[in-house]
């Protein structure tokens, strides 16, 4: 039984609590207004509340991305490290071993939320798997940017992930330049196919449509195969191997990526084929160098170390409590043997 003195002193913290409370409903309608990286105003976009001062002094950003196998993550961490330079945060790189490797982008996430980061940023693997980990870091008070490949939107809004910052290209847009660029040198009945990236993920998806609509309008070119090679060099080899064997008469092939493009070409020069017109995507150092030398006719340059710089600065602007564009989408550049120009770092 509670003593008589100290019933007031509970009724006095009960009310300093709601006191508390009352003061904390206000919003802050003084934050600035933003742009996205071409200039134009930012149209709709979202925030959330400022963090403790303790996690602002020096914020920790972790960046998940796929691997580091393929050169294209490495130019994104490039992008990262820039950022945290420029804005004075701790940056920690977290990478699976391959581009399929969804269940071990999750256990890193699942680390990183043991580990109390203050933000996500990642390039997830799968549209779909890593959505639940992801809820579970933004319950965990972490804020969480997608870059590079979308979280399906429907599953993210199911499960309740919300304001996640998206920063990445139009897919659908490079495939359809690099493939129309192809069409310029397809003038008659030509035998075509596409090597894709991992089915289901948007990325993968976006580009194989784009891809499609631009074969779909060129009258001389016949779609004869669709094959995965999961982004990855030695299955473009493998997969084009066995492309060339069922269908021979192939004149023309786009890749998803440049990485599997690369595979395709080496099986195309080991055997001595020199008369089948090849694009890929992403403008690897590597395979600009075979574009100039002639084996690639085009690839598509998506800036990723933009991209990677990008959601770092979004996950420093929401930890701030700054409002930021819900989709970001930077601009892609076809790059042909007339245009390898492209600084290199």
């Amino acid at each position: 039984m509670l003593e008589q003195k100290t019933i007031p002193r509970l009724l006095f913290t009960l009310m300093l609590f709601a006191a508390a409370a009352l003061a904390g409903c206000g919003e802050d309608s003084s934050a600035p207004a933003l742009t996205d990286p071409d200039g134009k105003p930012a149209a709709a976009d979202i925030s959330r509340p400022a963090p403790p001062a303790a996690r602002a002094a020096r914020p920790t950003v972790a960046l998940v991305m796929k691997t580091l196998t393929n050169p294209f993550f490495i130019e994104m961490e490039r992008g990262a490290r820039e950022a945290e330079r420029e804005l004075d945060v701790k940056l920690l790189v977290r990478t699976a071993a391959q581009e399929t490797s969804i269940e071990q982008q999750i256990q890193i996430v699942d680390a990183l939320i043991r580990d109390g980061v203050d933000a996500i940023v990642i390039a997830p693997g799968d549209s779909l798997e890593l959505i639940p980990v992801l809820k579970n870091a933004q319950d965990a008070g972490i804020v969480v940017v997608n870059i590079d490949n979308r979280l399906d939107p429907g599953f993210s809004e199911k499960l309740g992930l919300r304001n996640v910052a998206y920063i990445s290209v139009d897919n659908e847009q490079g495939a359809y330049s690099a493939v129309s660029h192809l069409n310029r040198f397809i003038t008659r009945p030509t035998a075509v196919a596409i090597i894709e990236g991992i089915r289901g993920a948007s990325n993968a998806e976006e580009r194989k449509r784009g891809a499609l609509r631009a074969f779909s309008e060129n009258p001389y070119a016949t779609v004869v195969a669709l094959e995965t090679a999961h982004w990855k060099i030695d299955e473009g080899y493998t997969v084009a191997a066995d492309l060339f064997r069922a269908h021979p008469d192939i004149g023309a092939l786009f890749c998803a990526n440049d990485m599997m493009a690369l595979g395709a070409v080496r099986y195309l020069k080991e055997s001595g084929r020199q008369d089948v017109l090849v694009a890929g995507y992403d403008a690897l150092q590597e395979a600009l160098e075979s574009v100039r030398e002639g084996h690639l006719l085009a690839t598509v340059d998506q800036q990723a170390a933009l991209q990677g710089k990008l959601g770092v600065e979004y996950a420093v602007r929401a930890l701030r409590g700054e409002p930021y564009p819900p989709v970001t989408l930077v601009d892609t550049r076809l790059v042909n043997r007339n245009t390898t120009d492209r600084p290199t770092p």
